[in-house]
C-alpha cells in the first residue's frame, strides 16, 4: 500500500474533463478506513488540495454520499449520523436508536467526546432538546454508554429480573417503562440473554412479543432494538438492511449507513444472517434495490 500512488491516482481520476468513477471505487473499496485517511493526508500534503472536497465536487447524490462516508473516520462518521438525526428536518428516530443500541461503551464514550468537540454542545443535550417522554429516557440511558459489559451472570438476579418485568408489563394494567429501560439498558449481554430465557418460562411468550404489545412507537422500537443487538448483533442489521430495501423506494440513509459503518465490523456475519432470515443473499437484494456508481460501490461493500 502506497498512500502517495493512490492519492495521485485518485486525482488522476477526477481531473480534467469528466470523472473516471469506476477509478474511484475501485481504489477507495480496496483500502480500509485508516488507509484511506492515510490517503486523505497524503493527498492534502502532496497536491495541496483537500481530497473530501474534490470528491464532492465531482460526485453527487447517493453515491457521493457513500463515498464520503468512507472516507470518514468510523467514530467521525457516527457523530455526523447522529447529529443528521437530530438536526435536520425532522427527528430520525430510526438512526438513533441504531446508533445507540448497537454500539460499545468505548465506541459510545467516543462519540460523546467527539460530538462536543465538534459541535460544542453534548449529544445528550440535543436527544433531549428533540427527543421526549420515555423515549427520550432510554436513548439518554444508552449514550452514557455505561452497560456492564462482563460476562457475569447472577441466576438469582436473573430469574428476578425476568419476574420484574413480567410485574411491569404483561402482568399488570398499563406498563411500567421505567422496569424494562433499567434492566435492559444497563446489565450486561450474557446476563440478559439469561434473563430473556427465563423471561420465556414465566410469561410464556418471549420478551420481543411482550415488548410488542405493551409499547408502541419509537419506544418499542428502542427496546426491541436493544433486545436483538443483545441476542445476535449481525441479524439485527440484517433485518435494518432489509427493511430498507423491501418494498416501495428505498430508505437511503439506513442502508448507506448500516453498509458504510459495518463494512468493515460484521459484513460477513450480516450477509449471512440475511441469507438465512430472508433466504436470498444481500448482493443480489442491493443489485435489484439499486442503479448506477451507487449500486457498484455498494456491491463492492457487501463483496460476494
Amino acid at each position: 500500500f502506497s498512500a502517495e500512488q493512490e492519492a495521485q491516482a485518485l486525482r488522476k481520476a477526477m481531473k480534467g474533463f469528466g470523472t473516471d468513477e469506476d477509478a474511484i471505487i475501485e481504489i477507495l473499496t480496496k483500502l480500509n478506513v485508516s488507509q484511506r485517511q492515510q490517503v486523505l493526508i497524503t493527498y492534502k500534503s502532496s497536491i495541496g488540495r483537500d481530497l473530501i472536497d474534490d470528491l464532492k465536487s465531482e460526485l453527487s447524490g447517493n453515491f457521493e454520499r457513500v463515498i464520503v462516508g468512507m472516507m470518514t473516520p468510523t467514530t467521525m462518521y457516527d457523530v455526523h449520523e447522529l447529529r443528521r438525526a437530530v438536526k435536520g428536518a425532522g427527528t430520525d428516530e430510526g438512526c438513533l436508536i441504531e446508533i445507540l443500541a448497537s454500539r460499545t461503551n468505548e465506541e459510545i464514550r467516543r462519540i460523546n467526546e467527539n460530538y462536543k468537540l465538534q459541535y460544542g454542545c453534548t449529544l445528550e443535550e440535543d436527544i433531549v432538546s428533540d427527543t421526549s417522554s420515555m423515549f427520550r429516557r432510554v436513548l439518554v440511558s444508552l449514550a452514557t454508554g455505561n452497560r456492564d459489559e462482563g460476562t457475569y451472570v447472577d441466576d438469582a438476579l436473573a430469574q428476578q429480573d425476568a419476574q420484574c418485568l413480567y410485574e411491569a408489563g404483561e402482568k399488570k394494567w398499563g406498563t411500567d417503562e421505567v422496569q424494562f429501560m433499567a434492566i435492559l439498558c444497563t446489565r450486561n449481554r450474557c446476563h440478559l440473554l439469561r434473563v430473556f430465557d427465563a423471561y420465556r418460562g414465566i410469561a410464556d411468550k418471549d420478551i420481543t412479543d411482550s415488548i410488542k404489545s405493551e409499547m408502541s412507537g419509537d419506544l418499542e422500537d428502542a427496546l426491541l432494538a436493544v433486545v436483538k443487538c443483545m441476542r445476535n448483533k449481525p441479524a439485527y442489521f440484517a433485518e435494518r438492511l432489509y427493511k430498507s430495501m423491501k418494498g416501495l423506494g428505498t430508505d437511503d440513509n439506513t442502508l448507506i449507513r448500516v453498509m458504510v459503518s459495518r463494512s468493515e465490523i460484521d459484513m460477513l456475519d450480516i450477509r449471512r444472517e440475511f441469507l438465512t432470515m430472508y433466504g436470498k443473499s444481500l448482493y443480489s437484494f442491493i443489485k435489484g434495490d439499486c442503479s448506477g456508481d451507487y449500486r457498484k460501490v455498494l456491491l463492492r461493500l457487501c463483496g460476494g
